[in-house]
């Protein structure tokens, strides 16, 4: 046992010190948020003449098969020069009414069936959203959702589907501000989170027509393909030649043409290229997907 003396000459020598102060506890950690799930009817669906799984063997999705393998090889960096976000598309027409969201839920299907990809579906036509329609779904909390909130994180609005590598992103909730909050720094910074993200994923945007708003031509500077959707028999080539270039600035620009019989294009064909220009077009919408008008 020490003496006195000596616990006092310790004192005074600095050698006893206060216990220091407990640390604070770091703060706590956003729980990770898993996203919902929704069920598609792909009967439904099918009957409706979209591609589902069922249908893999139907002329509509041996024509998407065609559409998307040039998409997908510049995904894959097996262009014949590499395309930054490649992973980005987005999915537009000129004009309403030409077939982009039927294109892009098509699209959307046919790629999340292949299997080295998933697919994240994003309805991007805030003020006219037809993605969840469509697919015979409610709406429910969306892109608008996180651009108006700074508390609503991406995770918690997104929905996984009952096809296995397909996950949606609603328009969300209707707002005045619709077509300047797509346009705005909040959405930029939102495509830039999800290219980041979501990097391995493929993110197709059904984006607004480009001659109806302006929204689409600043979301296709941030994208690293577009596909601009062409109604047979109804869009000139003046109005194409208009939209096309307001996104000549995106590396690839691909058109599809929609509605259109097999003797409009000879079989098939595909408007594919660098900068951006016209081609023959991609058929689709054939038998009742003629009906689509989104």
């Amino acid at each position: 046992m020490r003496t006195v003396e000596e616990r006092v000459s310790q004192a005074a020598s600095g050698a006893l010190t206060k216990p220091s102060a407990r640390p604070a506890s770091p703060a706590p950690e956003r729980p990770a948020t898993r996203s919902k799930r929704t069920i598609i009817d792909l009967d439904r669906l099918s009957a409706a003449g979209f591609v589902t799984p069922a249908d893999a063997m139907s002329q509509l999705a041996s024509e998407y098969r065609l559409i998307k393998r040039p998409l997908l090889d510049n995904v894959a960096g097996r262009s014949a020069a590499p395309v930054a976000k490649a992973n980005m598309i987005m999915v537009t027409s000129a004009v309403p009414g030409e077939g982009k969201t039927f294109t892009s839920i098509n699209l959307a299907m046919s790629m999340a069936l292949e299997l080295d990809h998933t697919v994240l579906l994003v309805d991007a036509d805030v003020t006219r959203p037809n993605v969840m329609a469509s697919l015979g779904l409610p709406e429910a909390n969306g892109l608008m959702d996180v651009l108006l909130n700074p508390k609503v994180d991406l995770s918690e609005v997104l929905l996984r589907t009952n096809v296995e590598k397909l996950t949606l992103l609603p328009a969300g909730s209707g707002d005045a501000r619709a077509t300047e909050l797509l346009a705005s720094e909040s959405m930029v910074n939102l495509v830039n989170e999800i290219a980041t993200r979501y990097k391995d994923r493929i993110v197709i945007f059904d984006a607004p027509p480009l001659l109806a708003t302006t929204e689409s031509r600043v979301l296709a500077k941030h994208m690293g393909q577009v596909v601009v959707v062409v109604e047979a028999d109804r869009t000139t080539h003046g109005t194409l030649a208009d939209a096309l270039e307001t996104v000549k600035s995106c590396p690839v620009v691909a058109t599809v043409l929609n509605k259109a019989s097999r003797s409009d294009v000879g079989g098939y064909g595909y408007g594919y290229g660098y900068g951006y220009g016209y081609g023959s077009g991609a058929r689709s919408g054939s038998g009742k997907g003629k009906k689509a008008k989104a």
